[in-house]
C-alpha cells in the first residue's frame, strides 16, 4: 500500500524539470491537433491523455501550493499602504477591479472589431460595439467613484444606478435584434486560426470573475458597486453567447441543431439582462421616491 502511495505521489507531483515541459506541450499540442484536423487520429488520443494527466498534476499542485502562496501575498499586501487599502477598502478594491476589467474588455473589443472588419463579420462588429458601449458605461461609473469627495450622495448614486439600467435595457434591445437576425438567417461565424482559444480564455475569465463579484459584493449596499457588477455580468453573458456561436459554427452538428441552440441561449441571455435592467430601474425608482419623500418631510 505504501508503495502505491509513493508511486501516486510521484505521478501527481513530478519534478519541475518534467512538469514545466509537460505543461507547455499540453497547451500547444491540442492547438496543433485542431489546426491539422487530427481529431480522429491516434495522435489526438495521446494528446488528450497527456492533457488530462497534466491537468491532474496542475490541480494537485494548486491544492498543495495555493493556500501558502495566498497567505504570502496577503502578508506582503498588508505590509504596503496601497495593498492594505486594497484588502480593507471595498470601494477602492472595486475601483481597481473596474480599471483592470475595463482595460481587458477594451482590448478584447478591439480584437473583435478588427477581426470583424478583416473577415467581414457583422456579428463580430456588433458584439465589439456592444462591449465598447458597456466599457463607456463602466468608465462613467469609474469616473464618478474617483471624483466622489466627502459624504456620499446616495440619491445621486441611485439616479446613476437607474441610468445604467436604462442604458442596459436599450443595449439589450439591440442584442435581441442581433440574436433574432442570427437565428432567422441561421448565421454563425468560424473563427480563423487560434482566435477561438482567445475567445474561450476571455469568456472563462469574465464569467468566473463576474460570478465571484456578484456573490462577494452583495453585502455592500452601494448602488454604484451594484451597477458595476451588473454591467460585468451582462458582458459575461454576451461572451458566453458569442463563444457558443463560434463553437457551434466550428464544431457543431446540423443547421437545425445550431439554430435551436443559438435561439435558446440567446433568448436566455436577453431575458436575464432584461430582468436585471428592469430590476435596477424598479429598485432605483423605489429608493429615489422614498428618499425624496423623506427629504420633503424634513
Amino acid at each position: 500500500m505504501e508503495k502505491w502511495k509513493k508511486i501516486c505521489k510521484k505521478l501527481l507531483f513530478p519534478p519541475a524539470w518534467l512538469a514545466v515541459p509537460l505543461t507547455l506541450v499540453s497547451i500547444g499540442a491540442p492547438i496543433v491537433v485542431f489546426l491539422k484536423d487530427w481529431e480522429e487520429t491516434p495522435i489526438s488520443y495521446i494528446v488528450y491523455a497527456l492533457s488530462a494527466y497534466t491537468a491532474a498534476v496542475a490541480c494537485a499542485f494548486s491544492v498543495k501550493a495555493l493556500p501558502e502562496w495566498c497567505q504570502r501575498l496577503k502578508t506582503a499586501a498588508y505590509a504596503r499602504p496601497a495593498g492594505s487599502r486594497y484588502m480593507t477598502d471595498a470601494a477602492f478594491r472595486v475601483q481597481v477591479s473596474l480599471l483592470i476589467s475595463l482595460g481587458i474588455t477594451l482590448a478584447y473589443s478591439v480584437l473583435k472589431l478588427v477581426s470583424g472588419i478583416v473577415y467581414s463579420s457583422l456579428w463580430l462588429v456588433a458584439v465589439a460595439l456592444y462591449y465598447i458601449l458597456l466599457s463607456v458605461l463602466r468608465s462613467v461609473l469609474l469616473y464618478y467613484m474617483y471624483a466622489e469627495k466627502g459624504e456620499r450622495d446616495i440619491l445621486l448614486e441611485y439616479k446613476q444606478y437607474r441610468l445604467c439600467g436604462y442604458i442596459m435595457l436599450v443595449l439589450n434591445l439591440s442584442l435581441t435584434g442581433i440574436v433574432i437576425q442570427m437565428v432567422w438567417k441561421n448565421q454563425g461565424f468560424h473563427y480563423p486560426g487560434t482566435l477561438i482559444f482567445a475567445v474561450a480564455a476571455y469568456t472563462f475569465y469574465t464569467v468566473t470573475v463576474s460570478v465571484i463579484d456578484l456573490v462577494k459584493y452583495r453585502k455592500y449596499k452601494n448602488p454604484v458597486l451594484s451597477a458595476a457588477k451588473a454591467i460585468r455580468f451582462a458582458a459575461a453573458l454576451v461572451s458566453l453567447l458569442s463563444l457558443e456561436t463560434a463553437m457551434l459554427a466550428q464544431f457543431g452538428g446540423d443547421e437545425s441543431f445550431r439554430g435551436w441552440m443559438t435561439a435558446l441561449t440567446g433568448a436566455g441571455v436577453c431575458a436575464i439582462v432584461l430582468g436585471m435592467s428592469v430590476s435596477m430601474i424598479s429598485k432605483a425608482n423605489r429608493e429615489i421616491g422614498i428618499r425624496m419623500k423623506n427629504a420633503e418631510k424634513e
